[in-house]
């Protein structure tokens, strides 16, 4: 007999039908369950069926207090995938925030940005922690962030237009050039228009990194918005399997499991080095275009008509890295970006990274990571059950 199940989550935004996919993957995989689902939205009051529902199991995206309170008292085997509050008791699967914010920075501080800020909304845990792990990794890298919150929605929130004078306000504040995050892609497209209206050039004065790549939305905005994936799919697909477990077993295996973001989808909003050498700009340039195609330092050097010895002293003043560590650096990106979204062989993904044989590369990807690639592999991909 088919397992009833109730998926409880908004439509309304590309998270939320993300999460659903994994979800239908699943179920595509084991043909045992029938599913309601109802279409909503995040401020949805729970729905009406809900007090007297029957069924063997639940994944709720709880948005509010309310629903929380709602589906716990079905008292069904339930997988929680809200990322609005902390302090959820129930099993919850959702994205890593702390590792989205880090990523954000890295994305940033790749382009040679040394001042920077976050724009968050106040009130959303998701936001606030994705905010303190970005100022973090800002301020290790000897950095200084400023922090601009106010309310998504509700009462107190600000009218479009009024908001949009308080963040003009605030980008005024910076010396140029500058990084922005924001903790979401609507936020990005707020901010981008907040820069538009202060005449700042984007990237090249300031440059925007939003989160959720919502592929519509990044790309209505003028530059198009660079954006954080979060691996929302793997949650739908993980939370499926804890769900099943639970059903089978009554007993959950996780009660706070987080998965890493897939990666930084780079467009016009953050495509810049924020490098004053016009030359060295350029070979930044060029080894993050070539690296995979196998470019050495001396062709580098050739092609954007600096000096080696010039190469290597402001690499390593902007970004940290030697040019030899910077090729490195772009191609294992690479590799853990294919690792993380292909099924593609170890062998294939050394060719298409630029490595001349899948051996280096595995001596490479753990100097780097500390593990191999396999190793990766299995940590972040999906397997046939959840585990701690």
């Amino acid at each position: 007999m088919r397992r009833r199940v109730a998926l409880i989550i908004e439509t309304s935004s590309i998270y939320g039908r993300d999460l659903l996919s994994g979800i239908v993957r699943f179920m595509r995989m084991h043909d045992d369950w029938s599913v309601f689902l109802e279409q909503r939205d995040l401020t949805k009051k729970p729905p009406s069926w809900i007090a007297t529902w029957k069924g063997d199991g639940v994944i709720s995206r709880a948005t509010t207090p309310a629903l929380v309170a709602a589906v716990q008292a079905t008292q069904v085997p339930l997988v929680e995938l809200t990322d609005r509050q902390d302090g959820i008791t129930l099993p919850c699967i959702r994205s890593d925030d702390a590792a989205i914010g880090r990523m954000a920075a890295d994305h940033l501080l790749e382009r040679g940005f040394r001042r920077f800020g976050f724009c968050g909304f106040r009130g959303e845990a998701w936001s606030h922690r994705r905010e303190k792990a970005f100022a973090q990794a800002v301020h290790e890298a000897g950095c200084s962030c400023d922090i601009y919150n106010s309310r998504w929605y509700g009462r107190s929130a600000r009218s479009w237009e009024d908001e949009q004078q308080h963040l003009v306000s605030w980008l005024k504040t910076f010396a140029r050039p500058f990084g922005i995050m924001t903790c979401s892609d609507i936020r990005g497209t707020q901010v981008l228009d907040a820069c538009s209206t202060a005449g700042l050039s984007v990237p090249e004065e300031a440059a925007v990194v939003g989160v959720d790549n919502d592929e519509l939305l990044c790309r209505i905005c003028a530059p198009p918005l660079s954006s954080v994936i979060p691996n929302a799919e793997g949650i739908g697909y993980r939370a499926a399997e804890l769900l099943t477990e639970m059903m089978d077993s009554g007993n959950a295996t996780v009660f706070d499991y987080q998965l890493e973001p897939l990666g930084v989808a780079t467009r016009q909003s953050t495509d810049v080095v924020a490098i004053d050498d016009p030359a060295v700009a350029a070979a930044v340039k060029l080894i993050r275009e070539n690296a995979c195609r196998g470019i050495t330092v001396d062709e580098v050097t050739a092609n954007a008509s600096v000096s080696r010895s010039t190469l290597e002293r402001q690499l390593r003043k902007y970004l940290g890295r030697s040019p030899q560590e910077e090729i490195r650096f772009v191609q294992v990106k690479r590799v853990r970006e294919l690792l993380l979204t292909t099924d593609l062989s170890i062998e294939k993904i050394s060719f298409l990274c630029g490595f001349d044989h899948p051996e280096y590369l595995h001596v490479v990807f753990k100097r780097v990571l500390g593990i191999t690639p396999g190793q990766f592999r299995q940590q972040v991909k999906p397997t046939s059950s959840v585990t701690k």
